[in-house]
């Protein structure tokens, strides 16, 4: 299906899980975001929004490695990226259901979903968000870092 049908002002909305297939499922790439940000602004569209959860914002460990994290902070600066809320509680990290973010902010926008991710519990939830998500989720996949 072409872009060019989709209504001219439309948010992107991503996961992490997105940016991990740019890494090869090993590493969070942040080039991975960064590429799809700039494929959208290539076709003319002005509001991407892309979520990732707060932890990214701290330094990478070795079981959970990140590639060019500057990139978030530019994202941010430009209001592209939000942060989901996350927290460490007695030293386990507890993260919100971004895909919820995702999807309502979508909605609400009137725009699509760049996911591999069919969200049939959020189908099941909502049946006005279960016809959106059949109609705007745009599925994706990397090819030669684009």
């Amino acid at each position: 299906r072409d872009l060019h049908v989709l209504p001219e002002n439309f948010a992107s909305a991503s996961s992490s899980y997105f940016f991990h297939s740019h890494g090869n499922k090993e590493v969070f790439s942040c080039w991975g975001i960064r590429l799809a940000v700039d494929w959208f602004r290539e076709r003319g569209h002005t509001y991407i929004k892309v979520f990732v959860p707060l932890w990214r914002k701290e330094p990478p460990r070795q079981d959970s490695p990140i590639a060019d994290q500057h990139i978030l902070e530019e994202l941010e600066k430009q209001s592209i990226l939000v942060y989901t809320p996350s927290r460490k509680v007695k030293g386990k990290r507890v993260v919100c259901y971004d895909d919820r973010y995702i999807v309502k902010v979508a909605y609400e926008k009137d725009g699509v979903i760049v996911s591999n991710d069919h969200y049939r519990d959020l189908q099941n939830e909502n049946p006005e968000w279960k016809w959106f998500i059949e109609q705007r989720l745009l599925m994706y996949s990397f090819v030669s870092n684009r």
